[in-house]
């Protein structure tokens, strides 16, 4: 069976044994607007549970929108000139607009990155495009405390804007069980300290944290605990993808009925129930620009981690041309040798609850439990042996080593958009309840 996975910009074309392959799970999406600023346009007119945004901005001295950083696909060039243009018509000016980059602990957006997220036009349009930083602690401001007692700081740049904007993607989420809206403050306009305390080891290992879960869990709490704390939003843009980037959905307005209406189109897209565990699960990264740095690849094993059986393989084909990530995350991964010890300490003695990046360490820990990881990759061997992986020369000689560990007969999934789908066990909470069940007050 040739399958082409997601791996770097180009894909990756493998060749896996019939016999041997029991899903192909991929994003079942409906299908895509056929014109994406057009939809743009009259979702601001018509935003849900709020007024136009147009009219929202009008006497306002300024205003924050707030986009993702390149790891999130959002299709700015296309999503923000209608937002753009709201604003204008209600009398703000270029430069009374900022844009703020919710990088979370990301690296600063250069300004090639700039071009491929809102386009060059844009880019070099005269608004004033910044990302935020959160190591810088002058940045923050205090807005109070979660319920679990974690302080909450957030970029200043934000909480003074008189008028505020979120535009995010939505999807399948690893903590938080969906990403978008809320999820731009914290992680992405949070302080360090906010973050780590957020991607604590009581949070990851929280049995109700998980993908697609959106009631009792801790990690979707939180974020919206943050996004109170922090004010809110006066207005929300979101949509969701196909397996082309493809704009499939698309809503404004309040951003609680917007994420409801974001997370109830991803679900139906990307949930896939399987009665049972497989063997083997080949996945990837999702591609470009997700599978750049080895720290992104951490949901792509958490994923193919959730649908293998105990003591089965989970391959990733990821292209990591960037390296690792974070220097803060290299350099916690190239420092440990016991990753199980490490996380151990963690939850019994409480070290380590401060360490940037550490939730990529457990997550790695975590899947490696239960079962054997092998990655695919332009990391050299050695380097990718240190980060509790083991190499693989190709998908498929990675697929050759396990069936000669488990026999001819085991079996397969392939999920080749990797974290954008969401795989779940019958049984499973997710599995079990739609975002309409758990957003149902």
């Amino acid at each position: 069976m040739d399958i082409k996975l997601r791996y770097g910009r180009e894909g990756l074309s493998v060749c896996l044994p019939d016999r041997n392959v029991k899903h192909v799970l991929r994003l079942n999406a409906g299908a895509s607007l056929p014109d994406v600023e057009q939809a743009a346009a009259v979702a601001l007119r018509a935003p849900l549970e709020t007024a136009p945004l147009a009219e929202l901005a009008r006497g306002r001295r300024d205003a924050c929108l707030v986009i993702p950083d390149l790891t999130r696909p959002l299709p700015g060039s296309r999503l923000l000139p209608p937002i753009l243009e709201a604003l204008a018509s209600a009398g703000l000016a270029r430069e009374d607009i900022l844009l703020l980059v919710a990088t979370g602990l990301h690296r600063e957006a250069t300004p090639e990155d700039l071009a491929e997220m809102v386009g060059p036009e844009i880019a070099g349009g005269g608004y004033r495009i910044e990302s935020h930083q959160a190591r810088d602690m002058e940045s923050h401001a205090w807005v109070g405390r979660t319920p679990r007692g974690a302080p909450v700081l957030v970029d200043r740049r934000y909480l003074e804007a008189d008028l505020r904007v979120l535009v995010s993607l939505i999807e399948p989420h690893l903590f938080a069980g969906y990403s978008g809206g809320r999820k731009m403050i914290l992680p992405g306009l949070a302080a360090e300290e906010t973050i780590c305390l957020f991607h604590c080891p009581e949070i990851i290992e929280h049995a109700a944290v998980e993908m697609g879960r959106v009631r009792g869990n801790p990690a979707d709490l939180e974020t919206w605990e943050a996004y109170r704390l922090a004010g809110e939003a006066d207005f929300s843009v979101a949509c969701t993808l196909d397996e082309d980037r493809r704009v499939t959905g698309l809503w404004a307005g309040e951003t609680r009925a917007v994420q409801i209406a974001g997370m109830t189109e991803a679900e139906r897209a990307a949930k896939a129930v399987l009665e049972e565990p497989v063997d083997i699960v080949v996945t990837s990264n999702a591609g470009h620009p997700l599978d750049r740095v080895f720290y992104q690849g951490l949901k792509a094993l958490t994923v193919g981690g959730k649908i293998c059986r105990p003591g089965g393989y989970v391959i990733v084909a990821q292209q990591n041309e960037e390296g690792l990530g974070n220097p803060e995350f290299a350099d916690l991964m190239l420092a440990v040798d016991d990753c199980h010890l490490w996380v151990q300490e963690a939850l019994i003695t409480g070290a380590h609850p401060h360490v940037v990046d550490g939730w990529g360490l457990h997550q790695i820990e975590m899947v490696a439990r239960d079962h054997h990881i092998l990655n695919y990759s332009t990391l050299d061997p050695d380097l990718q042996r240190r980060l509790f992986v083991q190499p693989a020369t190709s998908v498929e000689a990675g697929v050759e080593q396990a069936l000669a560990a488990l026999g001819p007969d085991a079996t397969i999934a392939v999920i080749p958009e990797g974290p954008y789908v969401l795989p779940c066990l019958r049984g499973e909470y997710a599995a079990e309840h739609t975002v309409a069940e758990m957003m149902r007050e």
